[in-house]
């Protein structure tokens, strides 16, 4: 019985915890360009992101308000350091052999 009850705590404890991760996500938008659409940059408190073509920047800010994102405009604000973090852990080693 006493082992059903940690189990159950942990079940919890891990709810919990995805659902912080999910709420330290941010949004970034970047304004378009002549040959780029505006999109968002959603990226995660692992640091893990994505990219997505959306309308315009007032949809974007509305998407984050909406699922209560931290929304910063890119180019203006730099990325998030996690990302950054990420994208170097995540990196594919280059070689550089000459040719």
């Amino acid at each position: 019985m006493r082992h059903n009850r940690w189990m159950m705590f942990d079940r919890l404890r891990a709810k919990a915890a995805a659902r912080r991760e999910q709420a330290a996500a941010d949004a970034a938008l970047e304004q378009a360009t002549g040959f780029n659409k505006s999109s968002i940059l959603l990226v995660a408190a692992s640091g893990e992101w994505m990219r997505k073509a959306i309308p315009d920047t007032d949809w974007g800010r509305d998407f984050a308000t909406e699922y209560h994102l931290t929304c910063y405009t890119a180019g203006i604000d730099p990325y998030p350091q996690r990302m950054r973090d990420w994208d170097a852990a995540h990196r594919k080693p280059t070689t550089n052999d000459g040719n």
